[in-house]
């Protein structure tokens, strides 16, 4: 019996998947559930499973774009699992050749040597007139080949040379052209259709890591080891501080649907991780609820996911607000882009030591630089800055505006 598998739906939305690799080869026997191919959507990568035993034949070559419901391959139910490899028969043995006559072949003659003439102290020696049109054109004599008597650069010689416009050192200057994956490409279009279809602007203030360093240093240790190994990161203090902002200033937690405002009573916040497939952003499903480590927990679970190709449509639909960490790569400051529909986005980025003023005195202390970036049809100045000031306050004091002032309790220690 053949069976034709047809590629499923990943989501709604989606009408359309590409093949991004076969795990199989035409002809090979696969097993039921075995993973056969992973597919691109515009949204996520997903690993296609055979529906059953048997000989595959694949209908579809990779980077081909197919619809959902077609056919992309065909498995033989019926064929036997091959027990092994066939033998390799023996090669037969070639009929050995009659001798044949012998014929003396005449030696080739020795081609004549070129004659060379002898380096002498002329040689690559510009003459008087040359060396003035030499250092005229800030050309090295070495670079030209002088044909004047015993190699000597003449005059016509210096008057002939072209300035080098760069010497080929024989290094590799290949390239290579291929085709962006679908997610690659998504990406691409939702970002360029972000900064044309809406009225993006970015606000940009700084923040003091001292409070939110002490805490760390303070309890990561006992949240380790309370928690199964989980870490007190950056992240979650980011996150609780961000829900907080937008219960504050509602507009920055809202979205534009035509001429409709769409506000949302819950913070699912959108973390931007990078995966090997490109950007992936998943979503922390009502962030607001959550304690420090239900959030460093959730994160870390999607950042897994994302890492190994697991993450799927439903991680990624959604959100009402997303945040970035630019800083991990090293960036100091950055403009990021609105992930639509959403209407705010959060770029945190690296932690650099500055000198600035406390109580009138010079300070050394960590900073950040933080940048939203909001879509200003629906937010406007007040919110956009207040709500950033918001998150900075957070982030400086954490004890009092994040934990209640008990961090033991807010960190379930």
């Amino acid at each position: 019996m053949i069976l034709e598998m047809k590629v499923p739906s990943p989501g709604e939305s989606i009408k359309e998947v590409e093949i991004a690799t076969w795990l199989v080869k035409d002809g090979d026997y696969v097993e039921k559930d075995q993973a056969i191919a992973e597919v691109d959507s515009d949204k996520a990568t997903l690993e296609l499973p055979a529906e059953a035993s048997g000989i595959i034949t694949l209908k579809a070559e990779e980077g081909d774009a197919v619809a959902v419901g077609a056919v992309v391959c065909l498995i033989d139910t019926g064929a036997a699992k091959p027990s092994g490899a066939a033998p390799v028969a023996e090669a037969p043995k070639a009929a050995t050749p009659a001798p044949k006559a012998e014929v003396k072949a005449e030696a080739p003659k020795a081609a004549p040597a070129p004659v060379v003439a002898a380096a002498t102290y002329a040689s690559g020696t510009p003459s008087p007139a040359a060396k003035k049109i030499l250092d005229e054109k800030n050309i090295a004599s070495a670079s030209v080949q002088g044909t004047g008597k015993a190699g000597r650069i003449t005059k016509d010689d210096a008057v002939n040379a072209v300035p080098s416009m760069g010497t080929p050192t024989g290094g590799n200057r290949s390239s290579e052209r291929s085709k962006l994956s679908m997610l690659r490409r998504k990406v691409a279009e939702r970002l360029v259709s972000a900064k044309n279809e809406t009225a993006m602007l970015t606000t940009f203030n700084e923040v003091n890591m001292s409070p939110i360093n002490a805490v760390r240093n303070e309890y990561k240790e006992t949240f380790k080891a309370k928690h199964g190994g989980l870490g007190l990161g950056y992240m979650s203090f980011f996150t609780k501080a961000v829900t907080r902002a937008l219960q504050l200033y509602p507009d920055v937690n809202s979205m534009m649907d035509g001429d409709y405002k769409i506000a949302f009573d819950f913070c699912d916040i959108s973390i931007a991780v990078s995966g090997p497939k490109g950007l992936m952003v998943p979503v922390v499903r009502n962030a607001e609820n959550l304690t420090f480590r239900g959030i460093e927990g959730d994160i870390k679970r999607l950042a897994i996911k994302a890492r190994d190709g697991q993450i799927t449509v439903d991680d990624m639909t959604g959100g009402t607000f997303t945040i970035t960490n630019g800083g991990v790569f090293g960036s100091m400051l950055s403009t990021p882009i609105i992930n639509p529909p959403q209407s705010g986005i959060l770029g945190m980025h690296n932690i650099i030591e500055r000198p600035i003023a406390v109580n009138g005195k010079v300070e050394i202390h960590p900073m950040m630089f933080v940048a939203l970036s909001y879509d200003h049809r629906i937010i406007d100045g007040r919110e956009s800055v207040g709500f950033l000031v918001a998150v900075k306050e957070a982030l400086e004091n954490p004890i009092e505006l994040l934990m209640d002032n008990n961090p033991l309790k807010a960190l379930e220690l």
